[in-house]
């Protein structure tokens, strides 16, 4: 067997180099890993169909009715038996009138209905004849101006939803059409998967809170701690209970303590910080001492310092300290991962292929996705400044390019788009 070499420095068989480290994962490995190691949380709860967008089903809802219960009228107008207007003209009395939420009678032959938006079609009617193509023709009559064909402007019964159909399965993440849908089979209150409890905590002694200092006194090297505030809001998002640990100092012990306390009573700790390799990064030790670490930096860009483990019964997920890192590794693998401890199907939106319209010649070994923002022209445009610092560049986008690695791109090359819009919802 051939030695390894390691910069001019030979090393026999056998033996690592000192600073050797295990290769990058894939961003589908680690995610694939990542939801391979969640089992769905025990327990649910009964919530208002007021109150459920953005849960989780945990039954699957079937129709005790049909919707429409009956054959209505999608239009304001007459209600007419087709065989009686061969011809344009035909004047015909109007026997009754049906609004909305009343009770029709059969159709005498020989006359019309006038009838309302919603209302239920008298039997014997085939056809509805909107207003505007009548007129009166005195007295209780009215001229029908147009020859309607077969079911016009009538919705039948059971073309939304058929009785014993499921309308909603088991897993789906409730939206307010969703929700509309619930409320439109009688559901007044949806049985859905109870919200997962994570604690959050920063690390970093350079993070101060927003409205303890002005920006004229800060310190030297200190910064805002903007990630508290996104994380918090994409985990309320995502339907969780969260507990904010606040700010822990950058010391070994610190972190274990609240590493510890915040093992007990929760699902997920999530931090954001101290998990890349450096000497005053604290976490992944503590997390070792404390559990275990399962999976350790991902071949991405932005992202490459995120970390999954296990402190006692909780999940542990680090997160990267930079903004944009942490902003995206949560919307690519902390997003699914929660979704998943709820029971849902669908864990993620579907990319979509749409041109570039910039050049990016700068290709990286790892995995990237660029911040970008669709034009009028249907391509989309590159923020300038691709830092994983600009957080600035995370309100200007609309998506991310998905530009696998060591790829180049030239002005309409296609492209994974990944819209915040859904990524956020």
């Amino acid at each position: 067997m051939a030695d390894r070499q390691c910069g001019s420095v030979r090393l026999p068989p056998g033996v690592l180099h000192v600073n050797s480290r295990p290769p990058l994962r894939s961003l589908d490995d680690a995610l694939a890993d990542l939801l391979g190691r969640v089992q769905p949380l025990a327990g649910t709860e009964a919530v208002a169909t007021f109150d459920a967008d953005g849960r989780v089903l945990a039954e699957d809802l079937v129709a005790a009715l049909q919707v429409p219960p009956q054959d209505n009228s999608s239009m304001d107008g007459y209600a007419v038996r087709r065989a009686e207007i061969a011809d344009e003209g035909v004047s015909l009395p109007v026997s009754q009138r049906i609004p909305a939420g009343q009770a029709a009678q059969p159709l005498q032959p020989g006359t019309v209905a006038r009838i309302f938006t919603g209302a239920p079609v008298p039997a014997g009617a085939d056809a509805i004849v909107m207003q505007e193509d009548t007129e009166a023709a005195g007295g209780d009559t009215v001229r029908i101006l147009r020859v309607p064909e077969a079911g016009q402007w009538i919705r039948r019964s059971g073309e939304d939803v058929l009785r014993g159909s499921v309308v909603l399965q088991r897993g789906h993440r409730l939206d307010p059409a969703a929700c509309g849908l619930a409320a439109g089979i009688g559901r007044d209150r949806l049985q859905v998967a109870r919200r997962p409890r994570v604690a959050l905590f920063s690390t970093g002694d350079e993070l101060v809170m927003p409205g303890s200092v002005p920006p004229e006194q800060m310190r030297p090297g200190a910064i805002y701690n903007s990630n508290r505030f996104f994380l918090r809001q994409l985990l309320a998002r995502c339907g969780c209970e969260v507990t904010d640990l606040g700010i822990v100092p950058d010391r070994r012990d610190a972190t274990i303590a609240a590493l510890r306390d915040a093992a007990g009573g929760h699902d997920l700790i999530l931090t954001s910080g101290g998990v890349s390799v450096g000497e005053e990064d604290h976490v992944k030790p503590a997390v070792q001492e404390l559990g275990s670490l399962d999976l350790w930096q991902i071949a991405m860009k932005p992202g490459k310092p995120f970390s999954h483990g296990r402190v006692a019964d909780a999940h542990f997920i680090g997160l990267p300290g930079n903004p944009v890192s942490s902003f995206v590794t949560f919307l690519l693998l902390v997003r699914p991962f929660l979704l998943r401890l709820q029971g849902a199907t669908v864990l993620q939106p579907q990319p979509m292929q749409v041109p570039v319209h910039f050049d990016w010649q700068r290709p990286d070994k790892r995995r990237e996705f660029l911040r970008v923002r669709r034009n009028a022209a249907g391509g989309l445009e590159l923020f300038p400044n691709q830092s994983s610092g600009v957080l600035t560049s995370t309100v200007w986008a609309d998506g991310l390019a998905d530009v696998p690695a060591g790829r180049t791109l030239a002005h309409g090359d296609p492209v994974r788009f990944l819209s915040l819009a859904e990524l956020l919802a």
